[in-house]
């Protein structure tokens, strides 16, 4: 007892959790709609309002592009976009759509854009009885002979009903009479009808029977359909083939030759002679594609392939057999042949693009969807099952959906136009078949440019060299962005950042081609009042939002000789040019008699002078430094030579065009003692200038050696640390004449610097470097000069006696 009740609560327990998992499996599969529709109603017929039952907004279902994307092959429903309603749009037959007595699920796919989505609706069509029982032939013959036991059964041919199981044929009746009764066999899902006879045959009583077989179907109202059956009463043959087997099954490879022997028959007759000869058939209730793939040789049972056998149409054929003796009247025995169709790797995956989107933006977030994915295979179980994968080394994956076989493309990586402008994608999948087979398919998807790169200079910052005196108006220079877009997010305008208006501002004096990048000059610059000054120009885009980048600009303005030089003394009372100087007539050699001073606003070659003599009375007795300017006696007085003498010197700079000045100093040679008194208000003059002068001198020499020992420092440090990355900067080739060969310049923006000796162009690129004590000098050319440190001395020397000169002015 206590067994028996452990025994009973365990199958209460298995039966809640049965219930429970059934319950759970309901509540999964209510999550999908699912509607039902009757065959045969009318076209526009509403199925269902799919937008109200999904949730879905209707004033946007035409924006979005509601629409069915699969289904029926001929387009059986169709959606309303105005609405959300699911509605017939053809005529539906379920015989033709659905075999069987399963149900019939049409799968639809209902897909809204912006943003994508999918939806799956099932459509049941039900079944209703507008399909009569029919039998393949209006009458059916039968041979009895007499003595045949009561109770035989003789298979009669069935009614087809192409309705399913409900209206499907329920019943047989036969017509009333004396011999025979009519019984129903259920074999599988079909009823099979059997005349029995219930009452001895007499054929001399009695030679021919004539039956009428009614089949009904289970509809409301039910219909019907009728058979003549005709019995012909024969003379006894007491033994009727026996088949070995009461029903044959077994299993057939799809795709075998045609001439392939699936199996033989073997039925046995104990009578002899012709009651025991057997003869095979088919039945005569086979359809018409078995008659067409399968033959059975009569005499030898053999049943031959002779057609061609696909698994994927049919999986099973039931073939009914006969095996009748020769006997009068024949003896017929009936099975059933089952062949079960193995399936083969026979097809290969089918790719469906549902929707696809040609052109994404490069910004695109990760996870956006390109192109909704179905494969499809129509072998089944492993051969069906599908591997789906995507080609390497693409910014894109396949993810798989809730339902089998379907896929989003998506995005997995930020794009970038500038790297990629388009992509090939190639989706391939294959089954686990053995061979596998496979689909390849390609996808184009290009990359839209967004406004994401900045327009870049080149270099920054940029130099620009421009002699002064330029001509207003003229352009100057030229700068040039470049945008890594494309299109209006390419096109780049050009612009000057405006300063503050003060008085080192000179962007009011500059301005820029928008299109082209081109800078104006607005006036004409003046190295002497300005010497360097720089501005920014910003290039913007023509994208939305534009983005922009700047670069820096630094002017620099070269000297050109503009200026002649100025006569500083002597100088007259009245401001005149020309002036007088006594001396005593007893001075020796080599007195010092006055000193021209000049001054030249320009600098370097332009504002270097140089002194000569361009009239003189006397050439034996006076002389001039052509460096300093200084007058001085080149031999003794003696009483022949005048008291008055005149010289007129021309003072001229170093430029290509040279400037110049003239002077003229009247020399009265007077006697000693009228020179004394001259002589020492001069001498306390001379000694308070003097003084001056050397205080001056002093501090001139010591800043003019700081900075040349800077400059040393700077130039040889500058020259173990050049890299590759900058060029040289030239300027621009001015000609320089003169006897001056210690003149210096910089050149800004590199490692590299320019000496400049007569006749040398500033064209000529020097490159300095060290060796030793020794200055290396590499000309562009090739060949190099040598200049010593004592030479580099000695051109300070000459700068502290230009800043002497100048002093002394």
């Amino acid at each position: 007892m206590a067994y028996r009740r452990q025994r009973r609560i365990w199958e209460y327990c298995w039966i809640a959790l049965s219930f429970s998992l059934l319950l759970c499996f309901v509540m999964q599969v209510s999550a999908q709609i699912r509607y039902s529709v009757s065959e045969e109603v009318k076209e526009g017929s509403m199925v269902g309002n799919v937008a109200k039952d999904l949730g879905l907004d209707v004033s946007s279902l035409a924006q979005r592009k509601f629409r069915i994307v699969s289904g029926s092959k001929d387009i059986l429903f169709q959606v309303n976009q105005n609405n959300g309603v699911l509605y017939v749009h053809k005529k539906i037959d379920r015989e033709q759509l659905c075999d069987g007595n399963g149900v019939c699920l049409i799968n639809l796919k209902i897909v809204v854009e912006n943003p994508l989505e999918i939806h799956y609706v099932g459509v049941e069509v039900t079944d209703v009885n507008d399909n009569s029982p029919t039998f393949s032939e209006r009458g059916q013959h039968f041979e009895i002979a007499e003595h045949t036991p009561t109770g035989t059964r003789f298979q009669m041919q069935s009614a087809r009903d192409a309705d399913t199981s409900i209206n499907n044929v329920r019943l047989y009746k036969l017509s009333q009479n004396d011999h025979f009764d009519v019984e129903v066999r259920d074999r599988e899902e079909e009823k099979i009808p059997f005349l029995i006879l219930k009452k001895p045959l007499d054929r001399e009583n009695k030679a021919e029977h004539r039956l009428l077989l009614t089949a009904i179907d289970g509809g409301n109202p039910p219909r019907s359909g009728t058979l003549n059956v005709t019995v012909t009463v024969l003379d006894t043959n007491d033994n009727r083939p026996v088949f070995s087997q009461e029903t044959y099954t077994l299993r057939l490879q799809e795709n075998v030759p045609i001439g392939t022997l699936v199996t033989q028959l073997n039925a046995t007759d104990l009578d002899e002679g012709s009651n025991g000869a057997v003869v095979y058939s088919l039945g005569r209730n086979l359809e018409r594609k078995v008659l067409d793939i399968f033959h059975l040789d009569s005499a030898t049972g053999d049943i031959i392939v002779k057609g061609k056998i696909d698994f994927e149409e049919t999986e099973v054929f039931k073939l009914d057999v006969q095996a009748s003796d020769e006997g009068q009247p024949p003896l017929t025995a009936e099975s059933v042949v089952i062949i079960k169709v193995t399936d083969i790797n026979d097809n290969a995956p089918d790719i469906e693009m549902i929707s696809f989107s040609k052109l994404i933006p490069e910004d695109s977030k990760p996870g956006t969807v390109i192109s909704l994915i179905s494969i499809t295979d129509k072998d089944s179980d492993i051969n069906g099952k599908i591997l789906a994968s995507i080609s390497k080394n693409v910014p894109f994956e396949l993810k798989p959906s809730f339902q089998e076989n379907m896929y989003s493309l998506v995005t997995k990586g930020q794009l970038d136009r500038e790297l990629m402008s388009h992509c090939d994608i190639t989706i391939t999948a294959t089954d686990l078949g053995q061979p596998p087979l496979s689909t390849f398919k390609t996808l184009t998807v290009h990359v839209a440019d967004v406004n994401d790169n900045m327009p870049v200079f080149l270099h920054s910052p940029l130099e620009l060299y421009m002699i002064e005196n330029n001509a207003p108006g003229a352009s100057i220079f030229s700068v040039s962005a470049s945008d890594k877009d494309l299109n209006e997010n390419a096109i780049i305008s050009y612009q000057i950042i405006r300063g503050d208006q003060t008085k080192n501002d000179m962007t009011s004096f500059i301005n820029i081609n928008p299109e082209n990048g081109n800078i104006y000059a607005l006036k004409s610059f003046d190295f002497e009042t300005i010497k360097t000054f720089n501005f920014q120009v910003v290039a913007t885009d023509s994208g939305t939002p534009s983005l922009n980048g700047n670069v820096t600009v630094n002017v620099f303005i070269l000297d050109e000789n503009d200026n002649a030089p100025v006569i500083l003394s002597p100088v007259s009372t009245n401001g005149s040019t020309e002036a007088v100087e006594e001396i005593p007539r007893n001075v020796n050699a080599g007195h010092l008699v006055t000193k021209v001073r000049a001054y030249d606003a320009d600098i370097g070659y332009n504002g270097w002078l140089l002194f000569s003599l361009q009239e003189i009375t006397d050439h034996t007795l006076f002389g001039l430094d052509r460096y300093t300017g200084q007058i001085r006696t080149l031999r003794s007085f003696t009483e022949t030579d005048e008291a008055e003498h005149k010289l007129v010197i021309v003072v001229k700079d170093n430029g290509n065009v040279s400037l110049s000045a003239t002077a003229t100093v009247i020399i009265k040679v007077v006697e000693p003692k009228e020179a004394f008194a001259a002589s020492d208000i001069k001498s306390m003059e001379q000694n308070h200038e003097e003084n001056s002068l050397t205080f001056y001198l002093i501090i001139t020499l010591g800043s003019v050696s700081a900075l040349f020992l800077v400059s040393v420092i700077v130039l040889i440090s500058m020259q173990f640390s050049k890299t590759s990355e900058n060029s040289s900067k030239y300027l621009q080739d001015t000609n320089f004449d003169g006897t001056l060969c210690h003149s210096i310049q910089y050149r800004s923006g590199d490692k590299r610097y320019m000496l400049v000796g007569p006749r040398m162009s500033v064209g000529s690129a020097l490159d300095l470097s060290s060796k030793g004590n020794t200055l290396v000098l590499n000309r562009g050319g090739g060949s190099c000069e040598e200049v010593r440190i004592d030479a580099i001395i000695t051109l300070n020397k000459h700068i502290l006696q230009f800043f002497f000169n100048i002093s002394c002015a």
